[in-house]
């Protein structure tokens, strides 16, 4: 499916900029294929590796019968009112992607969900890795330079099937008056993978998202990775949790949090339900600015056999640091931006390159604004 691709190319430059550093090509030279919703049109829908089946929601639905038993299984219809209006739909948009047994794709398949004109752009997008299969998504969420005010609300299931993987990577670039609602959920099972990454560091009004992950199968393993920026005027409430349910599990929640005036409320949650099982969470924060930085650390263990550890900071930059860069030559500038982007450095492990050099690119993009 490919229809009005003249509207990806008609974009303004300034929005092929902010796609551009959330990750996305228009030209997919180094993608394995491509979804773009603007507003809640479906412009273009494409996929070149044989392994993987993209469609929109609707037509996943109609064409696979059996997609019903993943459809609003992880995530509540009425978890809140944002999930809530979702359900409502009629004609519900997103995407659907299927990683077929043992399909993997080395080019990263890449979504974005762009919000131009309406008020509320609402999507429902279920991603399943099938046994073996192995999966690289990765996704823009921006909004147009001209967009004054608007919401998103967002729903995704993932399936992480047996000895399959999937790493998500998500990158936000919305405006300063845009409020965000994700909600998700992913379900591993024995010796799946699930790695999630989210990345913001423009202005947004809001962020509420708390994605939750379930490890059902012995030796599955997920972690999350958050990296953010909070403007002023940014209200940034971000977590994870992860349900350790069966043996041989393990969880890693780590992130890194800057307020340049505004607040980040970084949650993260391990429940070890069962014996033989590992989880961790690292917790940083950096005050750049007058900010709030509130740092909600949690771990749970039911049984004797869990081990669960966390490790929370927030702090300022240290003068001494300061003082014994400038001590080798930079200047304070340069000092203070190599201590930060020291700070924000975070190498993801299982990640493709491809992946981690975008990561690395959004946070380069923005350091010229510290």
């Amino acid at each position: 499916m490919q229809k009005d691709i003249e509207e990806l190319e008609s974009l303004s430059v300034e929005d092929r900029k902010r796609l551009a550093i959330s990750g996305l090509e228009l030209d997919s030279l180094n993608r394995c294929g491509s979804f773009f919703q603007i507003d809640q049109e479906i412009v273009h829908m494409s996929c070149e590796y044989e392994g993987i089946e993209v469609l929109t929601l609707e037509g996943a639905l109609a064409k696979h019968e059996w997609l019903e038993q993943y459809y609003w299984k992880l995530v509540q219809k009425d978890k809140d009112e944002y999930t809530r209006f979702v359900a409502d739909q009629k004609h519900p948009k997103g995407y659907v992607v299927i990683a077929k047994k043992g399909s993997k794709n080395i080019l990263p398949l890449q979504t974005c969900l762009f919000l131009a004109h309406e008020s509320i752009q609402h999507v429902h997008n279920i991603i399943i890795a099938e046994e073996g299969a192995e999966l690289h998504l990765i996704t823009g969420c921006a909004s147009s330079a001209s967009t004054e005010h608007g919401a998103h609300y967002g729903v995704t299931e993932f399936y992480v099937g047996k000895n399959a993987r999937i790493s998500t990577t998500m990158i936000h670039t919305w405006g300063e008056n845009i409020e965000v609602y994700p909600r998700s959920a992913a379900k591993i099972e024995e010796n799946g993978t699930f790695l999630s990454n989210y990345v913001a560091m423009s202005p947004v009004k809001n962020v509420q998202m708390y994605p939750v992950a379930e490890l059902v199968g012995e030796h599955a393993v997920a972690r999350f990775n958050s990296v953010v920026v909070a403007m002023p005027g940014s209200c940034l409430d971000l977590g994870s949790r992860t349900i350790l349910s069966a043996n041989n599990t393990s969880a890693e929640l780590i992130s890194r949090a800057i307020t340049r005036g505004g607040t980040v409320i970084a949650r993260a949650h391990i429940l070890g339900e069962v014996e033989d099982t590992r989880g961790h969470i690292e917790c940083k924060g950096l005050i750049l600015e007058d900010g709030i930085i509130h740092a909600v650390p949690e771990i749970e263990g039911w049984v004797t056999g869990t081990e669960l550890s966390h490790e929370a900071a927030v702090g300022k930059i240290a003068h001494e640091e300061i003082e014994y860069l400038m001590s080798r030559g930079l200047d304070e500038d340069e000092a203070t931006a190599t201590i930060i982007r020291g700070f924000l450095d975070v190498k993801i492990e299982g990640l493709p390159e491809m992946l981690q050099k975008q990561i690395d690119a959004a946070i380069d993009a923005a350091e010229s604004g510290f």
